[in-house]
């Protein structure tokens, strides 16, 4: 690791993306403690401050090391969407290229973040309640197909067809703006920190060495508290609390309220963070062809 660091440029944002548990931190860490920098958070889910195991925040000690931004500081009840994060790391990058202050680390496994930052983030407004309330009905009652067929053109034929997430955010934006996602798209602003301004890593790991660290550092979550923590969330719970989607956190609160068995519940969540892991791999090898990619430490 000490190799990489010595590569990197001390007075250039670094950026850093990799799937979950692939070591990102630890890399963070090491150019900080090297080279000085601020590391600031690109995970949508580390954005929450009710949930500091089981979205591992980085520790007390980590944060003795370097400077950390944007960890925590969420209410979990609260919407944070990929624009609002665009809006909280502006201070930490004054210009296109241009950084005032501790050099930006940049650390996380949101590709959209990533993909924001670097190629520029369309101005849209947000979604009214009643229209995401609207959305999330006809969701339920059905199904995406039917938002999907009330889309424009354009917008139908760009985005992924298959992922309702993706076709209900693109019939909000139609429905509350009158205007179609593609269009939004299409008068994106320049970016923030263009990507060659910046130095991005792609942490790679091999598939079987990731799958056998995400169970081991989900139990490392278990004894460290991560039951407890669950605890603590439960007489607020809502499975449609933006904080819910904290890989984990189903699972550990169904298991509080009897649902199922402690062991069943580490096994699911085991398997959800190790397709999450899946799924960002395959979207960091689409859409990060021109970062330079570095592996995984297996020494852990």
């Amino acid at each position: 690791m000490d190799d990489l660091v010595d590569t990197l440029a001390p007075d250039r944002p670094v950026l850093i993306a990799g799937p979950t548990a692939s070591g990102k931190s630890a890399l963070a860490l090491a150019i900080a403690a090297r080279q000085g920098g601020v590391v600031v958070n690109a995970d949508a889910l580390q954005v929450f401050e009710n949930w500091r195991i089981l979205t591992a925040r980085p520790s007390r000690d980590e944060v003795a090391v370097a400077p950390h931004a944007l960890y925590g500081h969420v209410p979990g009840n609260r919407q944070y969407s990929v624009g609002q994060w665009l809006r909280d790391v502006a201070p930490y990058i004054a210009a296109p290229g241009i950084v005032e202050g501790p050099r930006p680390i940049v650390i996380g496994g949101t590709g959209l973040y990533f993909a924001a930052l670097t190629e520029g983030l369309a101005d849209i407004p947000p979604t009214p309640r009643a229209v995401r309330a609207l959305a999330d009905a006809r969701l339920a009652t059905e199904g995406h197909e039917a938002l999907l067929a009330e889309l424009d053109a354009a917008t139908a034929a760009r985005i992924d067809r298959l992922n309702p997430a993706r076709v209900q955010r693109a019939w909000e934006v139609l429905k509350s703006t009158g205007r179609g996602l593609a269009a939004w798209q299409d008068d994106t602003p320049p970016p923030l920190l263009p990507l060659d301004r910046t130095q991005p890593l792609l942490v790679d790991a091999g598939r079987d060495w990731l799958r056998a660290r995400i169970a081991r550092r989900f139990d490392a979550m278990l004894a460290a508290g991560a039951l407890e923590e669950a605890r603590a969330n439960l007489a607020g719970w809502s499975d449609s609390l933006p904080s819910a989607k904290t890989i984990g956190a189903r699972e550990l609160i169904a298991h509080l309220r009897g649902e199922i068995s402690l062991d069943a519940a580490r096994t699911q969540a085991i398997t959800a963070s190790q397709q999450y892991a899946k799924r960002q791999r395959t979207w960091f090898r689409a859409r990060m062809g021109d970062w330079r990619v570095v592996a995984a430490d297996v020494r852990d």
